[in-house]
């Protein structure tokens, strides 16, 4: 019996009495195979099938073939399970088992899910991406026309309230776990051993714990590389009856399936994982397990629409559900690779996958569901506004949405083929193109995993010879080999019959459609160094094949923000890309400064992006295009090129000073906010100018002030005044420049009557004055009078009168009358 099992009466009752619940159950529990049989026979189901979402393909299928073989059945009969490349389901099918963008296409085929009595989402603290939209889908089906379609969200370390916040008041039931304790063993480096050396680490502990533990040993690494190097450093090293077995995502079916299965008799394993073993799968024999703290995830940059693949430390929850794995069956023990002390700095959870993806797919089914922007759906976390604005521009680009940001005919079919839009909007274009099979090759190889895997080059082009048949690779998973070509036939709008090997030229042409903006052409005659045409830099290695041509197409790079390394890319001529991206070349004057020649150069150029397909020398260029380059030159050169003056410098401290404090009511004028509008404020003050020196005499002021209406250059002189007037009856300059300015700064004997301190935008903000001895030295600085001339004035006059005697210091500042010079002499 698992302990799922005591509250299963209380969830079929709560489920009979409304249609939403939350289930809290942690891991062993017994909720993923135990709850959907269940459910089985609740009188709301109506022969209507039972629908379960799993975060990944091994876990859906471990799943459904554990509840398939409970009823003694076989996946595919009365439990079956969907994924994108491998499907068991039939007429009789009752509990599916699927991925989470299974659920997506599902339900905007059937809105109402008609088929469906139930949806649960399971593992759901995963809070990936598409387990969030298809919530958010669901939750709105539900509402809006399906009153009696059953939700349960499942989790083992469920942080209830920001799902109540979208779900409203439901009901929460919580199940005990079947753990058994398990000690923490803190494992951190030395202080010699670098940071880098992970992995030796990780075969330091694993033979520690063979040697110290019994059973089997639960290895959590972040990636398949690290797998790898611990796997080739332990053989040898370890005992003749230990198994070491890989898990993580790009295996074998059957090597997966190994690594889950019970050790042979007599025998123990160590199972080595990426944290496709956090959850969800049961890895019989487990006792032990060695946590290295690392993760990786993909992280999208929405600056250069790049993903980069992240190593970063584990979350407190995702530690606590590996320390899990080792209490399933017995206590266990859990090795850390981390101190004590380090644990506590942990955050809590992993950040949600929709603050950090991708969003052009979701943006993409979000316009087809009628959804143009983020706030008209329910989200748990609402989507990053850079993000989406990113995805908008993308499908805009690939003509999928339209300036509305509805969904046009192409997006539609391109939401249709179930690939990423990039890849859909190169599948139908390739049909358009002659070269249906390829593109649909290529999108098939791009949606999994390198099929080459590190250290084959970078080219695409020999990625489909194999894929064909005709590259000669040998010790490539059949069954891989076997997906992907099926895979690629699904795409093919028609029959899949490969003719001849398509050049590698035909190759880029075609990746060219899918990712435009990372067309690269070199630019260094000594290295493969490659200027993209969104700007960024890449990078291939030297000894790689492709580093021979002068324009690449990258399908794959790592993402980094200066210059990325890429993985995969294929060749493209300059003449495919003014045939088929002839709508996107820009064509126009420019005028860019030359720093070298320290003048203004016109030209006519061609772009598709940022790269310069052609360009020619404008001998006659007109006033304004000159302006444009001298704006061109502050960019290069930067704010501080400009002539900047002490007051123009003060105008703008007085303007961010009232902005910090009327939030909302003045403009933003820092150094970056102005570099970035120089055409709104500084290009209209530039009409004659030819050259740098013109600029160099310009005063900014006025070009400042133009930024203000009438009304707020008053209120400017009234919030925040150049100066103020002193006892004496001088006018003194504030330094709003200063540190923690508004600053005054006055003799001291020129501040005697003055008890109050002066305070600005609308006296919300007190001057703080700097009081200067006779030789103008700071003696004290204060945003408190009063406070000065009550505590601190007695010290300052003791310290002071002896050393300055021609100066007044009386006993009674307030009462004495404020001077600039010395004692005044008695009349005679």
């Amino acid at each position: 019996m698992l302990p799922i099992d005591q509250i299963l009466p209380e969830l079929k009752q709560t489920l009979e009495q409304t249609a939403t619940a939350l289930l809290q159950a942690p891991p062993g529990a017994g909720k993923t195979t135990r709850v959907p049989l269940a459910l089985l026979d609740a009188p709301w189901r109506d022969d209507r099938k039972i629908l379960m979402l799993e975060p990944r393909r091994l876990a859906a299928r471990s799943a459904a073939r554990f509840m398939a073989s409970q009823l003694s059945e076989k996946p595919g009969q009365t439990v079956g399970y969907r994924t994108r490349l491998d499907t068991r389901v039939s007429g009789a099918t009752r509990v599916e088992v699927v991925t989470e963008g299974i659920l997506t296409r599902l339900i905007q085929a059937d809105p109402m899910l008609q088929d469906y009595a139930a949806v649960l989402f399971d593992e759901f603290h995963e809070r990936s991406l598409q387990a969030d939209l298809g919530l958010a889908l669901v939750r709105e089906s539900q509402q809006v026309l399906r009153e009696d379609l059953r939700l349960l969200v499942m989790s083992a370390t469920l942080d209830t309230a920001p799902i109540a916040r979208v779900l409203g008041d439901v009901p929460v039931i919580s199940s005990e776990g079947r753990a058994f304790p398990v000690e923490v063993l803190y494992r951190p480096a030395p202080s010699q051993v670098r940071p880098t050396r992970t992995v030796d680490r990780v075969v330091a502990v694993v033979q520690e714990a063979l040697a110290e533990q019994s059973g089997s040993v639960l290895v959590f690494l972040p990636g398949a590389g690290e797998i790898r190097r611990v796997e080739q450093q332990l053989r040898g090293r370890v005992a003749d009856d230990v198994v070491l077995a890989p898990l993580y995502g790009n295996l074998k079916s059957e090597e997966q399936d190994r690594a889950i299965s019970p050790a042979p008799e007599g025998e123990r394993k160590v199972v080595l994982a990426t944290a496709i073993a956090e959850t969800s799968l049961i890895i019989e024999g487990v006792r032990v397990v060695i946590d290295s703290g690392q993760q990786r995830r993909a992280v999208f940059d929405p600056n250069s629409g790049m993903t980069r693949l992240m190593t970063g430390r584990v979350s407190k929850a995702s530690a606590e559900q590996r320390k899990g794995r080792a209490g399933r069956i017995e206590p266990g023990v859990c090795y850390r690779l981390w101190s004590e002390s380090e644990q506590f700095g942990l955050a809590d959870f992993t950040p949600p996958e929709i603050r950090e993806a991708d969003l052009a797919p979701l943006v993409l089914e979000l316009a087809q569901w009628g959804a143009r922007t983020p706030d008209q759906v329910a989200w748990i976390d609402p989507p990053p506004q850079a993000h989406w604005h990113q995805a908008v521009t993308l499908l805009q680009w690939l003509d999928m949405l339209d300036a509305d940001g509805a969904i046009t005919g192409h997006g539609k079919a391109a939401r249709e083929l179930g690939v990423h839009p990039r890849l859909a909007h190169m599948v139908l274009r390739g049909r358009e193109l002659g070269l249906p099979v390829l593109a649909a090759d290529l999108a098939a190889l791009l949606s999994e995993r390198d099929l080459l895997g590190p250290g084959a080059g970078a080219d695409m082009h020999e990625r489909v010879r194999v894929l064909q048949g005709e590259g000669g690779r040998r010790n490539l998973d059949p069954s891989r080999l076997k997906s992907i070509r099926q895979a690629a036939k699904r795409l093919v709008n028609g029959s899949y019959e490969p003719g001849p090997v398509p050049t590698e030229f035909e190759v880029g042409r075609l990746l060219a459609q899918a990712y435009p903006d990372r067309i690269g052409r070199r630019r260094s005659r000594h290295a493969p160094r490659y200027q993209l045409s969104n700007g960024k830099g890449a990078t291939l290695r030297e000894d790689d094949a492709l580093a021979r041509h002068d324009w690449l197409v990258a399908a794959d790079l790592d993402g980094k923000t200066r210059e990325s390394m890429i993985y995969l890319a294929a060749p493209v001529e300059v003449r495919d890309l003014e045939q088929d991206l002839a709508s996107h070349i820009d064509e126009r004057a420019e005028a860019m400064w030359d720093d070298r020649r320290g003048t203004v150069i016109a030209r006519r150029v061609r772009r598709l992006g940022e790269l310069v397909l052609e360009e020619t020398a404008l001998p006659q260029p007109a006033p304004e295009l000159i302006q444009q380059g001298l704006l061109n030159a502050v960019r290069h050169k930067g704010l501080d090129s400009l002539p900047w003056s002490g007051a123009a410098r003060q105008w703008q401290a007085r303007v961010r000073l009232l902005a910090q404090t009327f939030p909302g009511e003045w403009p933003d004028v820092s150094d970056d906010t102005l570099l970035a509008c120089l055409d709104t404020w500084l290009a209209p003050f530039l009409a004659g100018m030819q050259r740098w020196a013109d600029l160099q005499r310009l005063d900014l002021i006025p070009a400042l002030q133009s930024l203000l209406d009438y009304r707020e250059q008053q209120r400017l002189d009234e919030l925040a005044p150049t100066s103020l007037t002193i006892p004496t009856g001088q006018t003194v300059s504030l330094d709003y420049t200063a540190d923690n300015g508004p600053v005054l700064a006055a003799k001291l004997q020129a501040m005697f009557g003055w008890n109050e301190t002066p305070r600005l935008a609308g006296a919300r903000i007190p001057v703080v004055i700097h009081l200067l001895s006779p030789a103008q030295r700071p003696l004290a600085v204060t945003a408190d009078l009063a406070s000065f001339w009550r505590n601190a004035y007695p010290e300052v006059r003791k310290d002071m009168r002896g050393r300055y005697p021609k100066h007044p210091w009386p006993e009674d500042p307030l009462t004495a009358e404020a001077q600039q010079g010395t004692k005044k002499r008695p009349a005679r």
